[in-house]
């Protein structure tokens, strides 16, 4: 119980008055006053708790029905059951902490795998928050020099020009760079890597898709433009969880259901973590000599893209047909052989996945994160090139504005500006209570 009645309904419960974090061993007490178990019982006053307030907790044998009846009883004597996510709001609302390491207990508890946890503990901890205040920090003290310039114009020098502002906002830019792409990969590790199969129609997609499932997830026949909308299925590899999409072959075609299906795979390619482009090792058998380069001709959109190129990874099936084919296709770029048939190259593949996630990485320094974290991230970023444009203008003003703007979307991050809308939504995610 949190609140400042904690201690006075607990002390009626047990019928014993409680020294301060300290454990009594005693009787609990039902509503009809009848002894319902016996255990430990402790007080923590506010506001050195949890939540900031009085708090008095129960440690009761873990029966249900035990647990209703000491429940039961603190209710009948004036309090009431907390809403969701309630505990770590309060906790949030005292100070004791920021949004970002309340949302980590519930990263915590829903933690899938021991790299989930760490990386949820070590946002608990600060490890993230301290990187969003180191940020907000520079950027408060750029603010100061930017308006200082604005405030005294008389002054012989031009602070916008002295090379002072430049070299501060690109050293903020590279640091929010660093910072987000940190809270990516705690993303990805903490709720899962979105993984999309593309390419044409009889790539084998369907046949990969079951592979990685190790059941028949997806409907598989020699029929071109069988799978005709996105098929999404759940995996785990080293206990982490992927999200595989397979989606509708990309070609040119008539046939206005499979052309919407067409329009939904570019739609997933576009929100994808990491993009499996499969390639029939026959149709570059001929091209043997370099077959990249006649693959990279025939898929501009993948590698010509910046935005795809960078989450791209090549995937050559149905080796067990060539077992000739240029094992040196990659030439630099990520890309696994395999067939997605016979299983051969599947290992491979599930390593270079695991890679990706960050399997191979040390959790040290870094932290989970959210889809609305990188959200503001990327706002921030967007703020400080906007800004950084505004500088070479001369536009003190507007770059003002711009570093007001990018510290605004930090303070959502940690819970400083974010609207009551936004706190409601992210605690009523939480288990009961907590």
């Amino acid at each position: 119980m949190s609140g400042p009645d904690a201690r006075t309904i607990g002390e009626t419960s047990v019928n014993i008055r409680l020294k301060p974090r300290h454990a009594h061993l005693c009787d609990f007490k039902g509503a009809d006053d009848t002894v319902v178990d016996r255990g430990i019982a402790l007080f923590f006053p506010g506001p050195n708790s949890f939540t900031g307030e009085d708090i008095f907790e129960f440690q009761a044998h873990g029966g249900p029905i035990i647990l209703d009846l000491i429940v039961e009883a603190c209710i009948s004597c004036g309090a009431r059951l907390a809403r969701p996510g309630e505990f770590s709001e309060r906790a949030f609302l005292n100070d004791k902490l920021d949004l970002v390491q309340a949302e980590a207990i519930a990263d915590l508890i829903d933690a899938n795998s021991r790299q989930a946890a760490k990386l949820a503990l070590n946002s608990l901890k600060g490890a993230f928050s301290t990187e969003v205040h180191r940020l907000f920090n520079a950027i408060t003290d750029l603010r100061l020099y930017v308006e200082s310039a604005i405030d005294f114009p008389e002054e012989e020098i031009d602070f916008l020009s002295d090379g002072v502002v430049d070299g501060k906002l690109n050293r903020i830019l590279d640091q929010v760079k660093q910072v987000n792409h940190a809270a990516a990969q705690g993303a990805i590790i903490q709720e899962g890597m979105n993984i999309v199969l593309a390419g044409r129609p009889n790539s084998g997609k369907s046949t990969l898709l079951n592979a990685l499932a190790e059941r028949e997830v997806a409907i598989v026949t020699n029929i071109a433009g069988t799978t005709r909308d996105a098929l999404r299925e759940s995996i785990y590899i080293d206990g982490m969880p992927l999200h595989v999409t397979d989606t509708a072959g990309i070609r040119a075609t008539e046939n206005e259901v499979e052309r919407i299906g067409i329009q939904k795979t570019w739609q997933a390619v576009e929100a994808a973590d990491r993009i499996l482009l499969l390639v029939d090792a026959a149709e570059f058998q001929q091209h043997n000599s370099d077959p990249l380069t006649n693959i990279k001709h025939e898929w501009p959109t993948f590698f010509d893209t910046s935005s795809l190129q960078n989450k791209l990874t090549l995937v050559v099936n149905k080796i067990d047909l060539h077992p000739d084919f240029a094992t040196s296709i990659a030439n630099g770029h990520p890309a696994v052989l395999l067939s997605a048939k016979s299983g051969q190259g599947l290992d491979t593949l599930r390593q270079h996945l695991s890679e990706v996630m960050g399997r191979e990485q040390s959790s040290e320094g870094q932290f989970s994160a959210r889809r609305r974290h990188l959200d503001a991230l990327e706002r921030c970023l967007n703020y400080l090139n906007a800004g950084k444009s505004q500088l070479q203008h001369a536009a003190g003003e507007l770059l003002a504005e711009d570093l007001r703007l990018a510290q605004d979307c930090l303070g959502e991050i940690t819970g400083k500006l974010s609207p009551d809308e936004l706190l409601g939504k992210i605690f009523s995610s939480f288990c009961i209570g907590k």
